[in-house]
């Protein structure tokens, strides 16, 4: 769906009935008139509704994101030294969300108030309930879209909660739009319990569900509209975030309590969350299935001159996301991924000449990028026929590595016998890279990562560790003097996440399975992988751990956080998991890649010692907004 500039003007008319930027909630000057202009016939009222999507929509920007900016997938390096001072302000901001610089005076990534890369969501939530309120108005509505335009509001305002909840922990619930002339007291709102929160959420997904299309028909007019596939599987993952362990009974938020003194974090875990959540995710399958969803399969684009099998199954993997709108992408958002160029090593001549079209910007960390596995389906430093000390050693590229390395190039020996989805995800010096304009990967002069010690990189335009989130970069993408970046909308919700999902819930029901391991397996055959039992039997120096629930989880988190590498899912599942602590407590690690030898370009530095403390897994509310509404509580330990 495209959000015309129109919509914007229309919806924005009704914005200074919104909470304001300072206040949750405020009152506001009178706007029936406009209101009225806006119900006034179908067509207006549908623009209205696109305005309640506006927000939705920008979400894409995974600037926006802390699931990406503040997972340790990948950091932004470009005045590191200026973040303190500036307070990470910029567009870039929320990456220093993991260099312990969020704050109470003026967040980072502030949702509740849209400042920061934030976005004004309690307007939207206000926006959402203004329309359900007003589509009675339009006489030339036909039922069935007055029906189906509701359902999207309700879903969209369902949303939204969520999105706040999952940021706050408990939080006001905003049914209704608060009239203009309301007191005070009934404007000033008080945080529900985080149950209540979560409950809420789901009704009101589960009333948008029964007047939503199953999908969506006419792509070209409707492409990025809510179905009802959509509604389940979103579903699916707030039940799965509820039953996790940051929100089922966390022992670190017992003692905190909302104004009146009542506990507004369940005292206890729950198990049966989990089996709720297990029915929701089987049910949302269910549904994509039914509605056309299938594991992607290759869209060749483009003149190809030689593609091997093994560049196949790479652009295949990576296609699954880049492809847009393909039957694995269950939720797909319509605004187009801006930040190939910051995720792109230069990978030809002419991309090395104009540093202006390729920044290389976002740097993948080593720690990141070994948590992907060996060829044989297992952790780097379980598989007991890898190298795992000797991995930062030095190896030159062989005949049996060269769609993956380079041949005869060096690099370091950790960067072979690898499984597939580290070579479609993550490009390092010595890369093979198919694409940006060589479509031959039988030309023995490929092109490689050139940010390596033979090509000095800019001072300001760089790459900080030697790694990069190559998954994010279409490969008809060709960045030069004539730049055609190949761009693609940003998928929120891949049919493979939820079968992984499904696999985790079912882990915490009942333990290892048959049907857990079936689920995960289905991931790892299309990356080219054995099955969990076979793997782990076969070549991990810990073969019982897949018999375990503890183990199974460690496998599962580890698969999900390697098949959505980069895809702004890992933040919010570490945050769940109550893993991110671990993960932001090592050193961020990469290559010394100002250095012009090989020898001195494999020396490993520390980029920075990211920071990241208890009170980092929510965040703070505005201390401007506790002045204004007294009713509020602050996030626990802000």
């Amino acid at each position: 769906m495209k959000i015309l500039i129109r919509i914007l003007f229309l919806a924005g008319c009704a914005l200074a009935a919104l909470p304001g930027c300072k206040q949750y909630l405020d009152v506001t000057p009178d706007n029936v008139a406009t209101l009225s202009s806006s119900f006034s016939n179908a067509n207006e009222a549908q623009a209205y509704l696109f305005g309640c999507y506006s927000n939705l929509q920008s979400l894409s920007d995974v600037r926006r994101n802390a699931g990406f900016t503040a997972s340790g997938e990948v950091l932004f390096p470009i005045n590191m030294q200026d973040q303190t001072t500036l307070g990470g302000q910029g567009g870039d901001g929320g990456f220093s969300l993991m260099r312990g610089l969020q704050n109470s005076l003026n967040p980072l990534h502030n949702y509740w108030d849209g400042y920061n890369m934030g976005l004004k969501l309690w307007e939207s939530i206000r926006m959402c309930n203004i329309f359900l309120d007003n589509i009675h108005l339009p006489l030339d509505v036909q039922p069935f879209d007055r029906k189906r335009w509701s359902a999207e509001a309700k879903f969209l305002k369902a949303y939204y909660h969520y999105w706040l909840l999952r940021m706050y922990g408990p939080i006001p619930i905003a049914d209704r739009a608060i009239p203009i002339n309301a007191s005070s007291e009934e404007v000033r709102q008080k945080q529900q319990k985080l149950d209540s929160c979560f409950n809420y959420v789901v009704k009101t997904l589960d009333e948008a569900i029964v007047d939503l299309p199953p999908a969506i028909q006419n792509a070209a007019a409707e492409a990025g509209r809510i179905t009802a596939t959509i509604a389940l599987a979103v579903k699916a993952e707030v039940l799965t975030t509820q039953a996790s362990p940051l929100f089922n009974g966390n022992p670190d938020y017992a003692s905190f309590k909302g104004k009146e003194g009542q506990s507004l974090f369940p005292a206890a875990a729950d198990p049966a969350k989990w089996q709720r959540a297990a029915d929701a995710c089987k049910a949302a399958i269910d549904a994509a299935v039914a509605a056309g969803a299938k594991p992607y399969e290759l869209r060749v684009q483009g003149n190809i001159v030689s593609m091997s099998d093994q560049t196949r199954q790479l652009l295949t993997l990576q296609g699954a996301f880049v492809d847009g709108w393909n039957p694995e992408q269950v939720w797909t958002l319509n605004p187009h991924y801006g930040w190939q160029y910051m995720s792109m090593p230069r990978v030809t001549a002419e991309a090395a000449a104009n540093v202006f079209a390729v920044y290389s910007n976002f740097s993948v960390p080593v720690s990141q990028s070994e948590i992907f596995y060996t060829k044989n389906g297992v952790p780097i430093n379980e598989d007991k026929t890898w190298d795992y000390i000797g991995r930062y050693q030095l190896q030159t590229g062989d005949e049996a590595h060269r769609y993956y390395v380079k041949q005869d190039y060096t690099t370091v020996k950790g960067n072979f016998s690898r499984e597939p989805r580290y070579y479609s995800s993550v490009a390092f010096d010595g890369a093979t890279w198919f694409g940006s304009g060589n479509t031959n990967d039988n030309n023995p002069n490929f092109v490689n990562a050139v940010n390596g010690y033979a090509s000095p990189p800019d001072r300001t335009r760089y790459n900080a560790t030697g790694y990069w989130p190559k998954k994010l970069v279409h490969y008809q993408s060709v960045p030069g003097q004539n730049t055609v970046w190949h761009t693609y909308p940003w998928p929120f919700i891949r049919l493979s996440g939820l079968w992984l999902l499904y696999a985790e819930c079912l882990n915490e029901v009942n333990g290892p399975n048959a049907e857990a391991y079936s689920w995960i397996d289905k991931v790892r055959q299309r990356a080219g992988l054995p099955g969990v039992l076979a793997s782990w039997s076969q070549y991990s120096r810990n073969p019982a751990k897949p018999s375990t629930k503890e183990g199974l989880r460690q496998i599962i988190h580890q698969e999900r956080r390697i098949e959505l590498a980069f895809e702004g899912q890992a933040g919010w599942d570490l945050r769940r998991w109550k893993e991110l602590q671990v993960v932001l407590s090592t050193p961020f690690q990469g290559w010394s890649v100002f250095n012009r030898t090989v020898a001195g370009y494999y020396q490993l530095s520390t980029v920075y010692q990211p920071s990241f403390g208890l009170r980092d897994y929510l965040f703070p509310i505005q201390e401007y907004d506790l002045i204004t509404n007294p009713n509020l509580v602050q996030t626990p330990y802000w």
